[in-house]
């Protein structure tokens, strides 16, 4: 079965020897941009080509509003900090994503609460956040519209709520949302993964007050690294660019800025790259969709079941995934296609795994554990 897999992955990537995961793409004006900013002489972050990528990121996804800057896990943290995150909060995500999502919530100097995912869509459960804040949070005592929920049992305020798309598959966000409002807790989306990706026909990064995008170099479409925050509130947007660009106050000559800024500005190198990805992004999604459609028909009535996009959406299949009855079958299989050529790779360990978030609070991750087991990435690349 498994050399059966195996065979038929090589027939999606005919020319290669080595079948990666996912490898970037460069068909369109990639090299040409590049020159153009080095002939320029301006390659920070001033220029035509960052405002380009930013406005084209605002019309492909429908966000009013778009700060390009250098990535993702910086974009989620600049998104925290202006949500009103604070040292000391908790911010509740998911346990089964890529470390840079806790990494980014610690950056601001808070802990992560681990919340459960569900099995179809391998994002946040809708109904375990409830659940979890039902029977672990207290009002708080003061009587202010903008107060957040008090975690009962360290007496923290709960600031944020940060579901991710797991590999590109939209996680049950308008629930997660209505959820929230309940709370008076601000949803920022880890949509690091789902450029292109939509749930009812709007795109993920746009249910919350804001969402992040990544641009690295194994995604749907790479500048190298670089990331992005999308957002339809415009003050946001702007207290965004202000604090990524070293908090400095516009002056013809002087330097004067008025609060401990961060140099997260994506340079115009970067944001030319993405701009040429962005003029065919389109026929990416298409092309992975595709392979993804192949990749169903082939594990029908298999033992091996391919992972297809959850009801309501669409998904841009960033990652393909296939899941196996249990841990023992799926290491073998990683082992086989391994050892011929084919890189697959398992699903993150847990974050509360990690050593450095072992001792966060969690609720009931079953689902979490059982996908840990079960779910393996497959190669999704772009296909010539």
């Amino acid at each position: 079965m498994f050399k059966e897999v195996i065979n038929f992955i090589r027939t999606l990537y005919p020319k290669k020897n080595q079948v990666a995961l996912h490898e970037p793409v460069f068909i369109g004006n990639e090299k040409e941009y590049i020159n153009n900013c080095i002939d320029s002489a301006f390659v920070s972050y001033v220029g035509r080509y960052v405002a380009r990528f930013e406005e084209m990121t605002s019309n492909y996804t429908g966000a009013k509003h778009s700060v390009a800057v250098v990535n993702g896990t910086a974009a989620l943290q600049i998104a925290l900090q202006l949500a009103g995150v604070k040292t000391g909060d908790e911010v509740i995500t998911q346990p089964l994503t890529f470390v840079a999502t806790a990494n980014a919530i610690s950056h601001c100097g808070t802990k992560p609460v681990f919340v459960d995912v569900d099995k179809d869509t391998m994002g946040m459960s809708p109904e375990k956040l409830e659940h979890w804040l039902k029977h672990n949070t207290k009002p708080s005592k003061l009587s202010k519209p903008s107060s957040k929920p008090i975690n009962k049992s360290t007496n923290q305020p709960i600031s944020a709520i940060v579901p991710m798309h797991t590999f590109g598959h939209p996680c049950g966000i308008e629930d997660i949302i209505k959820i929230a409002s309940d709370y008076n807790i601000q949803v920022i989306e880890d949509s690091a993964e789902s450029l292109g990706s939509f749930f009812k026909g709007k795109h993920t990064g746009t249910f919350g007050l804001a969402g992040i995008l990544s641009y690295n170099g194994n995604k749907t479409i790479t500048t190298g690294g670089g990331g992005m925050i999308i957002t339809n509130d415009e003050r946001f947007a702007q207290n965004a660019k202000h604090l990524t660009t070293t908090a400095k106050v516009p002056h013809k000559w002087e330097y004067i800025h008025d609060e401990i800024g961060y140099n997260y500005r994506m340079t115009k190198i970067t944001a030319a790259i993405g701009v040429a990805q962005m003029e065919y992004i389109d026929k990416i999604i298409a092309n992975k969709r595709e392979t993804a459609r192949l990749y169903e028909e082939f594990f029908q009535n298999k033992e091996i079941e391919f992972i297809m996009e959850p009801s309501n959406t669409k998904s841009n299949y960033w990652l393909n995934c296939i899941k196996f009855k249990d841990k023992k079958m799926r290491d073998l299989f990683l082992d086989e296609s391994n050892k011929n050529g084919i890189m697959n790779r398992p699903i993150w360990r847990l974050m509360n795994k990690l050593k450095m978030y072992k001792n966060c609070l969690i609720g009931n991750l079953d689902n979490a554990e059982w996908l840990e087991d079960r779910i393996v990435n497959i190669p999704s690349g772009y296909r010539d």
